[in-house]
């Protein structure tokens, strides 16, 4: 608890006069010049200070709660800035799936991950973006007739089932660019009700997948040192190289995985302290030749990440034909 002895006393009077929001060393100053003949210096005056405040040890911690000082100590207007944090993953064994655009998913490339994965025991697996392809709420021209909102919703609904009969263990759902394409639809189309809890996306996947973690759109998530997006957070780029995995490291500078470029790729570069920095790409779980590009690069492929403290280990797998290399 803080000091009872006489300075202690006179430290707690100018604290309680002055106001929590005064700096420390300012305070001590006045301390000092006003009760000379109780401290030798200025800064025995600050000591005193600074065990009231509690900042010397819990032993000098003081038992009434310290107001924290004002974040806006010069009054600025009040602002709509968004704080920006990282989804944490505390998990050993990650089984990362991109791309999976229900109903428009591979059966064969998904059986196998379920294969595979049924052998490794993930305890998490983390559907990385573009899950469900919301097709008929993209802002793209549509062919009559194709699939439903309601017949992706309910496709899903069967996956994750799947999923959760398959695999004792905690399943996420990271916001993707398809996903994005409900709210755009919303705020297009019925802005009037944004906001209203049963139209919010979150709500209408947990309706569907009880138990499971949705992240939000655009959000990093760190497994240990390694970071994970779906791809599309960094917005329109320079960079369009032919491996991507290259082209997150030229945006990313830090070890990540990626999906939503539907390729399967890894790079490695050094820095000049002979530290190690190393980004992948994952491939995708939905069908490779779509009509709107049937010409493209895509394979069938998905990682897992084995997670040890801050270690990590990402095992890359690609799949040719149902099978995986």
């Amino acid at each position: 608890m803080g000091s009872t002895n006489g300075n202690g006393l006179i430290a707690r009077k100018y604290r309680e006069k002055y106001g929590w929001e005064m700096p420390t060393l300012k305070l001590a100053r006045i301390m000092y010049n006003e009760n000379k003949a109780s401290f030798t210096s200025v800064q025995t005056a600050r000591v005193n200070l600074t065990r009231l405040e509690g900042k010397m040890g819990k032993s000098y911690k003081v038992i009434k709660e310290i107001p924290e000082r004002p974040r806006n100590p010069y009054k600025l207007p009040q602002s709509d800035e968004a704080t920006y944090e990282p989804y944490i993953l505390n998990h050993k064994k990650v089984l990362v799936l991109s791309d999976i655009h229900i109903p428009y998913h591979s059966i064969d490339a998904v059986t196998a991950v379920l294969d595979f994965a049924k052998r490794e025991k993930p305890d998490a697996i983390l559907l990385n973006g573009d899950t469900i392809d919301f097709f008929q709420l993209s802002r793209f021209c549509k062919e009559p007739g194709k699939r439903s909102f309601a017949h992706e919703l309910e496709s899903f609904k069967e996956f994750f089932n799947v999923l959760q009969k398959t695999f004792n263990c905690k399943i996420y759902f990271k916001l993707g660019n398809h996903e994005e394409r409900y709210n755009h639809f919303l705020w297009m189309k019925a802005g009037e009700l944004d906001g209203v809890n049963e139209f919010k996306l979150e709500e209408i996947i947990k309706a569907r997948a009880e138990g499971i973690e949705v992240i939000g759109d655009k959000r990093i998530i760190k497994a240990g040192d390694l970071n994970i997006v779906h791809g599309h957070e960094f917005g329109g780029s320079i960079f369009s190289p032919v491996n991507v995995a290259r082209g997150l490291f030229l945006r990313a500078k830090v070890s990540a995985v990626q999906g939503h470029n539907h390729q399967t790729s890894e790079h490695t570069e050094s820095n000049m302290n002979g530290g190690i920095i190393t980004t992948w790409s994952t491939g995708c779980l939905c069908e490779l030749h779509p009509a709107y590009l049937p010409i493209n690069k895509w394979n069938h492929g998905f990682c897992i990440v084995d997670v040890d403290g801050d270690k990590f280990e990402v095992r890359n797998k690609r799949i040719y034909k149902g099978k995986i290399l």
